[in-house]
């Protein structure tokens, strides 16, 4: 019984289990089926990304102060988060993973590193 590449209908020669010819076919078709779902995944990741990177440049000794116009301007959006922490006092930090930051009064924010 000869089976065939469902991407390219080449031969496929190797093991009884083998679905596809190539690397590049296998690719090909897992790209196609996630295609529609990664995209909001990417977008996402990216904003992400973003922020982590910003909070990280602003933030190189682990605590320090800045403000609300210096994020904004480097692109900073305040949507987009992985998690948030109240402390005992009441206090809402919000991280993008290991770096988060917390609103103070007149625009300020502190900025910190979770070890």
């Amino acid at each position: 019984m000869r089976k065939e590449c469902p991407i390219c209908g080449n031969k496929i020669i190797g093991r009884a289990d083998k679905k596809f010819c190539s690397d590049y076919c296998r690719n090909s078709y897992n790209n196609q089926l996630n295609k529609d779902s990664k995209n909001l995944v990417r977008n996402i990741n990216n904003l992400l990304r973003k922020n982590y990177r910003i909070l990280e440049a602003l933030n190189p000794k682990e605590k320090t102060k800045t403000t609300k116009s210096k994020l904004i301007a480097k692109g900073f959006d305040f949507n987009h988060f992985t998690s948030i922490y109240t402390t005992k006092t009441g206090n809402i930090y919000y991280f993008v993973y290991d770096q988060g930051y917390l609103p103070l009064e007149n625009d300020f924010y502190a900025l910190v590193k979770r070890n």
